[in-house]
Formats: C-alpha cells, sequence, structure tokens
C-alpha cells in the first residue's frame, strides 16, 4: 500500500514567520551583522550601476552596502516596520534604495531584472526553499551573481534556534532553514539552474557585555526567542534561559567579563545558469 506524504502547509508557515520576524526589533540584532553584509558584497563586488536585490533585507544592511557603490538597489522584505527602518537609515545616508514589502517565495519581479541578487540570513527561513531558490534564479539574469549569507547547521546559533524551537510547536515536513549554510544542500536546492558555486566558512563575532545581557537583548529584540518566551510556561520559560545562558557561555571566546560569540555562517556565490 502506498502512503500518502502531505505537502508541509507552506502559506500557515509564512505567516507564522512573519508574525515571529515582526515581534520584537530585528534591526536591533540587526547591528551586530553589519561586518556579514559588508563581507558578502565585498565579495560578490556589483559595480556602480548594476541592479541589486537584497532579499528578505530586514532594516537593509546589505542594500545600504550596495547603495555606497552606486547601485540600483531595491530592498524587499514581508515586515513594514523593517522597511521603515531601511527608509529611514537611508534617508540619513544620502542613498536612494527602493524598498518593498514582499514575500522571498513570490518575488513581484520581472524575470532577469537584477544583476545580483543578495539575501543575509534571511532566504534561508523561508518555508518552501525550493520555491525560494527558483525565485531567486528567476529574477536574477543568466550569469548574474546570487550572494548568500548563511548560518551553518553547527554551533552557538543552531544550538540557540533547537533550545528555542524545542517546546515549540513545528509545521511537518519542512526542510531546516540551515540546509542553506551547506554546499550540498545549495548545489539541491539550486540544481539545474547555477553553473558555478564558490563556497567559503566565515565567522563574524557579536559583542556584549557579558552572558546575562545577551540574554536580555535577545529576549526584547529577536522575534523567535520573545515568541517562544511568550508561548511556554514559567518551568519553560527557566529552562530556555539555562538553555542559552549555556550556549552563549560555551561559545565565548573573551576571558574579560564580557561576552564574545564567534557565530559561523556559510558564504556562497552562485553563478546563474
Amino acid at each position: 500500500m502506498t502512503q500518502t506524504v502531505s505537502r508541509p502547509d507552506y502559506a500557515a508557515a509564512t505567516d507564522s514567520q512573519r508574525r515571529t520576524w515582526a515581534t520584537g526589533d530585528f534591526s536591533v540584532i540587526a547591528l551586530a551583522i553589519v561586518p556579514v553584509a559588508e563581507a558578502l558584497v565585498q565579495s560578490a563586488d556589483p559595480h556602480a550601476g548594476q541592479r541589486v536585490l537584497d532579499v528578505a533585507c530586514g532594516n537593509g544592511n546589505t542594500a545600504l552596502v550596495a547603495a555606497r557603490r552606486y547601485c540600483q538597489v531595491t530592498g524587499l522584505d514581508f515586515v513594514p516596520a523593517l522597511l521603515e527602518r531601511g527608509r529611514a537609515r537611508a534617508r540619513a545616508e544620502g542613498t536612494d534604495i527602493r524598498f518593498v514589502e514582499g514575500d522571498a517565495q513570490a518575488l513581484p519581479f520581472a524575470d532577469g531584472e537584477f544583476d545580483f541578487v543578495f539575501s543575509s540570513f534571511g532566504v534561508m527561513f523561508a518555508p518552501d526553499q525550493a520555491r525560494a531558490a527558483a525565485e531567486l534564479c528567476r529574477v536574477c539574469r543568466p550569469g548574474g551573481t546570487i550572494a548568500l549569507a548563511s548560518w551553518i547547521p553547527e554551533g552557538t546559533v543552531s544550538e540557540m534556534f533547537g533550545a528555542v524551537g524545542k517546546n515549540l510547536p513545528q509545521t511537518p515536513g519542512l526542510a531546516p532553514p540551515t540546509r542553506w549554510g551547506t554546499e550540498s544542500g545549495l548545489r539541491e536546492l539550486f540544481a539545474g539552474r547555477a553553473k558555478g558555486f564558490r563556497c567559503q566558512r566565515r565567522t563574524v563575532n557579536e559583542y556584549f557585555l557579558s552572558v546575562d545581557h545577551a540574554l536580555e537583548v535577545f529576549r526584547a529584540d529577536f522575534g523567535p526567542v520573545v515568541c517562544a518566551y511568550a508561548a511556554l510556561s514559567a518551568d519553560q520559560q527557566n529552562e530556555l534561559t539555562r538553555d542559552l545562558s549555556r550556549g552563549f557561555g560555551q561559545g565565548n571566546s573573551a576571558s574579560d567579563g564580557s561576552l564574545v560569540l564567534p557565530l559561523d555562517y556559510l558564504e556562497a556565490l552562485i553563478e546563474v545558469g
């Protein structure tokens, strides 16, 4: 007897993601990963006048770096408040960036509209990974570059998401976001659409006054953590606090009482076929 495998409810998962990332203030968290955007744009190397899209742009880290090169930049995200933050940053810098509300799984752009398509820790969280990868390729011109920064499946970030998610309901059938943080996962997602891959592991350091300070920041501003605490019982909240504190403490590379978290990620440059 053939067993029927049900298709994940991508629409419900996307709505849940939208609510999660609209909770707290991700722009505070994003300040710590500005160096990732700078390194990614440096590696991809778009030139002045070229057309750049930043997918799941948040408050515009990567879009801003590209705009400083006088590229024609569009940033897309599905959280309006983060887009407003990006617009404010662009105005403060005097750069011209078009910010658009939309979903990485259904990009509102024409085929081949961009020379470069970037995403820093953004598109990796799209529930329908195959569709998101197809959309990145669709809007990038043949011979153009898709440039991605994605968390790897092991280490502090993965442990944090594991601690956050273990007591919360999950959508059955979804592949883990960290699939994007492996070259094998990317080759699966972009099979038949890409003609070249350049991948390297990089590290970004995040700095906090202490483990307790990091907990305070993530509890106040990082949507997944904020939502987790809101959904858990008091005992589960205490367990989550212990898990996060232990993970932060074990990852700490500082010896002066502060917290320095070296976080590994995969930088990938994909040439569209």
